[in-house]
């Protein structure tokens, strides 16, 4: 592609020291450290709130083969997205697109990651907790990222391998799948989708630009906004849900209405005006809903 020629800056000769700093750093950004800490959050929460002896509990391991595991799928999606990062104003400066690293570099890394994590998680947690980690792997690695560009449906399957964190904590505890276990993933999972549309009807040109499948370009902006009104309706209801089934407490559903409410208010306000500044007021929004609710899970769990 003639964009990533021209994205490609001259490099510049670093002292030793200084080159390794940086080949640290480049390798440390294609797992994505934001993701990576949001997953161990959300991993670490889920076991938290598992019923069962907390002393017990495969913390280390469970924080170990997650890391791993999410470092993995975000290094290899962005060694097979490198050309597109190129295109878009928010991801051209990243390792593969800038030019920084050779791009075998980042596929030998990515790969390393998922061959330690998988049986981290299988051997070391359970073998249910790795299988679902080799789930969420592979579906976003081999059908999310290859889909973005060819139907909006790729957010939905993205919204799994992303859902999954709670999923391997609570199973790192019980051993088990349980309606508390896929309560929360399904929290995770209906969280995203508003989340990211959101995102896309504010970077609508960057996506187009890439030619990534959005649903403010495939369905139009009214559309996109009834979905992210559908999905925080069902989302909202189904952390409420956690209470009456044990997962937490009445101060948590509490503050479960109380937030939830207010944030979905402000998402049915995009049905009457909903432009890229409602938009993006909304996904900072939805960032800071989703650490508060997972606090009060965890405070007022019941695990």
């Amino acid at each position: 592609m003639t964009a990533r020629v021209d994205a490609l800056p001259l490099r510049r000769r670093e002292p030793l020291g200084g080159a390794r700093v940086s080949a640290a750093r480049d390798l440390m950004a294609l797992a994505k450290p934001r993701i990576l800490l949001f997953a161990l959050m959300t991993a670490m929460a889920g076991l938290a709130l598992a019923p069962g002896p907390a002393l017990s509990a495969p913390w280390l391991a469970l924080a170990l083969g997650t890391a791993l595991i999410v470092g993995a799928a975000n290094t290899l999606n962005m060694y097979l997205e490198r050309d597109v990062d190129c295109l878009m104003a928010r991801t051209r400066t990243r390792p593969l697109p800038s030019g920084r690293m050779e791009p075998v570099v980042a596929l030998r890394f990515g790969l390393a990651q998922a061959i330690v994590a998988v049986p981290v998680l299988t051997f070391a947690v359970n073998p249910l907790t790795g299988l679902l980690g080799v789930i969420a792997f592979l579906s976003y690695v081999m059908l999310y990222t290859p889909l973005k560009q060819r139907t909006t449906v790729a957010t939905l399957i993205g919204s799994v391998p992303g859902a999954m964190p709670p999923l391997l904590g609570w199973t790192a505890g019980t051993g088990a799948l349980d309606a508390g276990g896929l309560a929360l993933f399904g929290v995770l999972f209906l969280w995203q989708i508003p989340h990211f549309h959101a995102i896309a009807l504010f970077r609508r040109k960057d996506y187009d630009r890439a030619g990534l499948k959005i649903l403010p370009t495939t369905r139009g902006e009214a559309t996109t906004r009834q979905a992210i009104v559908f999905y925080l309706a069902i989302q909202v209801q189904l952390t409420l849900l956690l209470t009456p089934l044990g997962v937490a407490g009445r101060w948590y559903l509490l503050a479960a209405a109380l937030m939830g409410g207010a944030y979905f208010a402000y998402g049915a306000r995009g049905l009457a005006a909903g432009g890229p500044r409602w938009a993006r007021n909304l996904f900072l929004l939805s960032v800071l809903y989703l650490p508060l609710l997972m606090t009060a899970l965890v405070l007022d769990g019941a695990g």
